[in-house]
């Protein structure tokens, strides 16, 4: 019997982690027989990427309402072509977006739920009310509700403990749906031998041979704590440089804080690349101290490069980085504790052995076990079971 996956994700985001994921899952589910269709606004991928794309674009002002118009658009569409296959194969649906017309959700971008809560703790008071009464992040709370409570609902894929614990913590879930399946990484594209290149990119961007390199790969700069990185940054020797890889439109206020910090000399803002590779080859240590993180793909390229990580309580990561040793942890915006850890990974035989933890924690994270466990969860739930 064809497996037929019909795949929800709305926006496509080059640098994005649900469609890293896709890439990694996609190729190796086509391999094992699975036909992949896409539904989603856009998708601009070349011609040959080995899955059916139905673009489900409806019109739309402002984010509620595309986020609001493409759930109703998508579930009709969805409807309408599961009635079409019936019969010919069975079809699960996975989303990647709060959706109640889902039998599988994946929740790469975590729990909403817990972000509003985390992101709440560290804004003044009168943010905390903005934040609370704001329609969209309401809309997207009871969306996230009403898919946690439908009996459609078969599986959730959580990326990291991190994120069932938060689901069980919040939703009247069963244990036995809630699946963690970690992100796969191209250990083969992302390797120690990457420091090849170390000395082509720091002199490129007048970064010190023997300047200890910090890197952040990641965009959304406030999720990510770039704030409390640079502040951490500011009590470390000015020896230590730090490379912001990844975008965001206020970028103009983080480097006005690093220039108000005295810092600015040190940091180094790349950009959004779509091969950052080069900087984990010309780095010493990764950090990213998020304030909500289900798994940064980003770190867990980093340890495939062999670097150590620094990241927060609330990164999927630091289930890595504590069980391997191979990183340290610290609390979201705790710039003391922050610059603690950065401080013990100033001497080079420690970065090296947690480096070499990094990359052995990685290894069995291939795409080839991801597609592995994802099809046997998803023949568990043609066979009938929950998984």
């Amino acid at each position: 019997m064809t497996l037929r996956l019909a795949v929800i994700r709305q926006r496509y985001t080059p640098f994005g982690g649900a469609e890293r994921f896709l890439d990694a899952a996609i190729g190796a589910l086509a391999q094992r027989g699975v036909e992949v269709t896409l539904y989603a606004r856009a998708w601009p991928k070349p011609n040959g990427y080995p899955l059916d794309v139905h673009i489900v674009d409806p019109f739309h002002v402002g984010g509620l309402w595309r986020d609001a118009s493409f759930a109703r658009a998508v579930c009709r569409a969805l409807a309408a072509d599961t009635a079409t296959v019936a019969g010919d194969g069975a079809m699960l649906v996975q989303s990647h977006e709060r959706l109640p017309c889902c039998d599988i959700f994946r929740a790469g971008d975590g729990v909403h739920a817990a972000w509003v809560e985390e992101r709440a703790r560290h804004l003044p008071a009168w943010h905390r009310i903005a934040l609370a009464v704001n329609p969209h992040h309401r809309w997207r709370l009871a969306m996230e509700r009403r898919m946690f409570a439908s009996p459609r609902l078969k599986a959730v894929i959580c990326n990291s403990r991190m994120v069932k614990d938060d689901i069980r913590a919040r939703f009247d879930v069963d244990d036995a749906k809630l699946h963690v399946i970690y992100n796969a990484v191209a250990v083969d594209r992302f390797t120690p031998a990457l420091a090849s290149q170390r000395a082509a990119v720091r002199a490129a961007n007048a970064i010190d041979a023997s300047a200890m390199l910090l890197l952040h790969v990641g965009s959304g700069f406030e999720r990510k704590g770039l704030a409390t990185t640079l502040a951490a940054l500011a009590r470390l020797p000015r020896s230590v440089r730090l490379a912001v890889v990844g975008s965001d439109r206020h970028l103009a206020r983080y480097a006005a804080r690093a220039r108000a910090l005295g810092i600015i000399d040190r940091v180094t803002f790349a950009g959004a690349l779509t091969d950052p590779r080069p900087w984990y080859g010309a780095a010493d240590a990764f950090v990213l101290p998020t304030l909500y993180d289900p798994f940064p793909n980003a770190a867990l390229e980093a340890m495939a490069a062999g670097l150590p990580i620094a990241t927060s309580t609330r990164s999927g990561a630091a289930e890595l980085a504590l069980e391997f040793d191979a990183g340290y942890v610290s609390a979201p915006g705790d710039i003391d504790a922050l610059a603690a850890n950065l401080t013990s990974l100033l001497e080079a035989a420690h970065r090296t052995r947690m480096g070499a933890n990094a990359r052995r924690a990685v290894l069995p994270l291939t795409a080839e076990a991801m597609s592995a466990r994802l099809l046997a969860l998803y023949s568990s739930l043609v066979d009938g079971g929950e998984g």
